[in-house]
């Protein structure tokens, strides 16, 4: 399981880069071996962390598979790297809660999906947290994936892993071992790369607030009462219609985490909508509605269906979904215009768009909206001010010459 900090010669791939040499890796299927690794990772300062897990057939993420790697000081000093695959599936991982309430910071890559897996396996997340995906975006990389990310940083290409592997039968390959292990192998080395070009750039503050905003996210199922924002069209409802919609898709989302099942196969999209608009009152009515068919308007669930409509005709209709066009007049064109210059800013700042200011961030910013991301923060320091001058006409843009948009003030 041990290697030592030097690593064994990487070999050349074929179309360039190198492949990473084979990971020594301790698998843990025994509680007190998972045990022995907790005790040793609550005293370390950070550590590397990914999940496999499936969620095709069901509400909640199935895990599947925790890697993690982390560094121990031997006695002579050095510091040797050390790598377990765990398997979730006989061993009890709730007890990594205790690592997530120490201090040490969770190295991870694309942590959103992960942080649902460990909220719901384990019960709780990292309490620090180190995205790399989301501290590339600060210094150049464009939502890079782990692939693009070991490439640009260390030059490894991992051999590419089967999208559609089973991770949850047993026993694993040991090429999925391998394809496991090197999601967590190299993370701890481009942490620190990463960490020294943030502080060059001097945006260590920013990665962490991005880090933390997204550590700090609703994770799946938190609040069933908003499960119809997600609905396509929801925002054309009338506000009776809208009521139920939010009761019906309200009663689908909590049904769904009881029989553990997708939410659209326990009631459609389409049918909630068109049951939202017609109302029902009785299994007659209920069946004639848009998108139900037979297994939704008879026995129990049509029951709960139509308990579910009776209960969002009491309530007050919910305000509908904002959206682009809710903006004023006048200033929808400055939504073009505003996008323009942030995607010229982030290619000269070398900041990832999607973190500096997506479309919908610009409207909500001109719209006023309470938590509209580019009123404070790191955001409101590079583009606030500069929005604010272009919309009131005290900015305006122009051209520099080499192809590049340039504000400029006017006096």
């Amino acid at each position: 399981m041990a290697r030592s900090g030097v690593r064994p010669e990487r070999k050349k791939q074929p179309g360039g880069g190198n492949a990473p040499a084979e990971i020594d890796y301790q698998y843990v299927e025994e509680q007190a071996d998972l045990d022995a690794i907790i005790d040793v990772l609550v005293g370390v300062d950070r550590y590397a962390l990914d999940t496999e897990f499936h969620r095709e057939r069901t509400y909640f993420p199935k895990l599947a598979l925790i890697q993690i790697a982390w560094h121990e000081t031997e006695d002579d000093g050095t510091k040797t790297q050390r790598l377990a695959l765990i398997d979730p599936l006989v061993v009890d991982v709730r007890v990594f809660g205790r690592v997530f309430d120490t201090e040490a910071l969770c190295v991870i890559h694309a942590a959103q999906q992960d942080l649902d897996v460990m909220m719901h396996s384990i019960g709780s997340v990292p309490r620090r947290m180190f995205d790399t995906q989301l501290a590339a975006g600060f210094v150049g990389y464009g939502t890079p994936s782990l692939v693009a990310l070991l490439q640009g940083e260390i030059n490894i290409t991992p051999a590419k892993g089967d999208r559609l592997t089973d991770w949850l039968r047993r026993p694993l390959t040991e090429n999925q071992c391998q394809y496991a292990a090197v999601d967590v192998e190299y993370l701890l080395e481009v942490h620190q790369l990463l960490v020294a070009k943030l502080a060059e750039a001097g945006r260590l503050e920013w990665s962490a607030d991005a880090c933390e905003e997204l550590r700090t996210r609703p994770v799946s199922g938190a609040n069933p009462e908003n499960a119809w924002l997600r609905l396509k069209d929801a925002r054309s409802l009338r506000p009776s219609s809208r009521a139920v919609a939010q009761a019906i898709a309200a009663w689908r989302e909590r049904r769904a985490m009881r029989v553990d099942i997708p939410v659209r196969q326990v009631l459609p999209d389409l049918a909630i909508l068109g049951i939202s608009q017609r109302g029902p009152s009785s299994l007659k009515e209920l069946s004639q509605a848009r998108g139900v068919d037979e297994r939704h308007s008879r026995g129990g669930i049509a029951e709960e269906i139509l308990e579910a409509v009776k209960v969002g005709k009491e309530n007050d209709a919910p305000e509908a979904p904002k959206s682009p066009d809710d903006l004023d007049r006048n200033l929808r064109p400055a939504v073009t215009l505003v996008s323009a210059w942030v995607s010229q800013l982030a290619h000269d700042e070398k900041i990832d768009t999607v973190l500096l200011g997506t479309r919908g961030d610009i409207v909500a910013f001109l719209r006023g909206d309470d938590d509209a991301r580019l009123a404070s923060g790191w955001r409101a320091a590079m583009l606030g001010d500069g929005i604010r001058d272009l919309v009131d006409g005290r900015a305006g843009l122009t051209f520099d010459g080499e192809g590049r948009l340039k504000l400029i003030r006017v006096d």
